[in-house]
């Protein structure tokens, strides 16, 4: 038996952010999903009535995927008509149904650039602007050419290769170029999901990460950093800032700014970057710094001082700049981090219990049914303060 529903495909999107609206055709409990390039936002669907709702467009479009799922039905009772539907998987239905509601010759906005703004509008602020910088890259690259009409098909690895080599004439960095090209093949991965293209580039154009230089201080540098004294006001915030996120096992700025409370003497925060969960236990040193900086909408005051955490960020970066002058280095809040991992595994720290302070835990099943000891975490960061504060082994 062949059932044909509307689904809307929330898996692969931040919570409460647009998500695309598919068909979904199911045979014998196998799915496959066809593209109806709709994306609502969850409040916009009622999946109970199969229809859209609150949408300034909804009539429109409620009759825009009642006419393509009269269709696709249609086209699925002919196959069962003809003899044909028995034999066929339903991925095969869906190549056959596709075909005939999206004929090649009726596709002419199934281009890069009307999938590349699809992908990014369904995704957070700070990653679209990641991939906003892309496009304008991409716009320097084509500009005597029609980026609007560029094609899946037209980007082939010799397109690929002039683009790397056009990036490199500004930005000589391997690893800053990777960015632009993982955006680019994060777009041909969800459109060779729908079922649009089949061309992939990329099976032979390699994105390869190029070393990058440590990022961590040797002992006693650390320890010049955290015991530096006679500075202007913005200089202190900044060093400040520097040591809470020694303190708190080299937590990111974002997550720093965006803290709520504590509760039973730990932080616990949903991490910007991955969305998982984490819980630091607060160390005396560390509320030390954090009480004086209390703030009114968040725990710390950096964001009732500053627009976000972006400008934040910048100020520490110019208040740590006299710091590492003295040391004939730029530093910033990523050496933080870095030195916390280092110094860990100077005192023989498992690499597990460091990746899982960092926040590098995976989310694989065994992931997701541990919950790592809190306490391994909770004494690696209490022996690597001991022993940078106070020579402790």
């Amino acid at each position: 038996m062949i059932t044909t529903r509307f689904y809307l495909d929330c898996r692969a999107v931040r919570p409460g952010a647009p998500a695309p609206l598919r068909l979904v055709l199911t045979k014998n409990g196998v799915r496959a999903f066809i593209p109806l390039n709709v994306s609502l936002l969850p409040t916009q669907w009622d999946i109970s009535r199969q229809m859209i709702i609150g949408h300034p467009r909804k009539q429109q479009l409620n009759s825009q995927i009642a006419e393509c799922k009269l269709n696709a039905d249609g086209i699925i009772y002919r196959l069962q008509s003809d003899g044909e539907l028995l034999n066929m998987r339903a991925c095969d239905i869906k190549k056959r149904v596709m075909a005939e509601l999206y004929p090649s010759d009726s596709k002419p906005d199934l281009t890069f650039l009307s999938r590349y703004n699809e992908f990014v509008s369904s995704h957070s602020a700070g990653t679209q602007r990641v991939y906003r910088n892309t496009l304008h890259r991409l716009q320097a690259f084509t500009r005597k050419q029609n980026l609007g009409g560029l094609r899946f098909e037209d980007i082939t690895v010799a397109w690929l290769r002039r683009f790397d080599a056009f990036l490199a004439q500004t930005s000589p960095s391997r690893n800053a170029r990777n960015i632009h090209f993982r955006n680019i093949r994060a777009i041909f991965n969800d459109t060779i999901t729908d079922g649009l293209i089949s061309c992939y580039p990329f099976r032979k154009f390699k994105i390869t990460p190029e070393s990058t230089r440590k990022r961590a201080l040797t002992l006693d540098q650390l320890r010049e950093v955290l015991n530096a004294q006679g500075m202007e006001p913005f200089e202190q915030q900044a060093l400040d800032c520097f040591k809470l996120i020694f303190f708190l096992c080299g937590i990111n700025v974002v997550d720093l700014c965006r803290l709520r409370k504590i509760v039973d003497g730990r932080i616990e925060y949903s991490r910007a970057k991955t969305h998982r969960l984490y819980s630091i236990k607060v160390e005396p040193e560390a509320m030390a710094i954090i009480a004086q900086y209390w703030g009114s909408d968040y725990l710390l005051s950096y964001l009732d001082d500053y627009a976000n955490y972006r400008s934040f960020y910048a100020s520490v970066c110019r208040g740590l700049a006299p710091i590492g002058y003295q040391l004939g280095m730029r530093i910033s809040t990523y050496w933080a981090r870095h030195s916390w991992a280092t110094i860990a595994a100077s005192l023989d720290i498992p690499k597990e219990t460091i990746a899982a302070a960092l926040g590098h835990g995976g989310n694989s099943v065994t992931d997701i049914y541990i919950d790592f000891d809190r306490r391994k975490i909770d004494e690696a960061n209490r022996r690597v303060i001991d022993y940078v504060l106070y020579g402790k082994q």
